[in-house]
């Protein structure tokens, strides 16, 4: 599925870091961050992560949600929040159905060696779930000033 802005946004439906379920519904009337990236604790995420949290009070000021999500398991997204403090939720989408319908779920190539894996992509999303933003190029370590502007 090839996403722009405009487009609504596929709605989804998987378990948080704690078991919980949540869905893209969960959030209408608010403004969502979602960010898609590869694996828990490797360095590009923890980067990415670690950015978004430092940064976090900007977000709840003009009135957005975090969620990251990736094809991790509940248990490892736990430990990675843990680990780094992470004050909002990780998504664990281990059949990568919510990838496949956001188009993030890719053929990616390292070492002449192709494998399928995440992109790294950021979908900002407006409070009646229409997608404001695609960040396509994530620049881990600056990654709020790509959202935020």
């Amino acid at each position: 599925m090839n996403l722009k802005v405009g487009d609504k946004a596929p709605d989804f439906e998987v378990l948080n870091e704690s078991g919980a379920t949540v869905k893209l519904s969960d959030f209408r009337g608010k403004k969502l961050v979602l960010f898609f990236y590869p694996r828990d604790n490797t360095p590009t995420c923890t980067l990415e992560a670690c950015n978004l949290r430092d940064n976090y009070q900007s977000f709840k000021d003009q009135g957005y949600e975090v969620l990251g999500i990736s094809s991790d398991n509940p248990k490892s997204h736990q430990k990675f929040i843990d680990k780094h403090q992470l004050p909002f939720s990780l998504l664990a989408d281990t059949e990568k159905k919510v990838h496949e319908s956001y188009g993030t779920w890719i053929e990616k190539s390292m070492y002449g060696r192709n494998y399928m894996g995440t992109a790294r992509v950021t979908f900002v999303i407006d409070e009646h779930g229409i997608i404001e933003d695609i960040i396509q190029k994530v620049k881990a370590k600056i990654h709020t000033n790509q959202i935020l502007g």
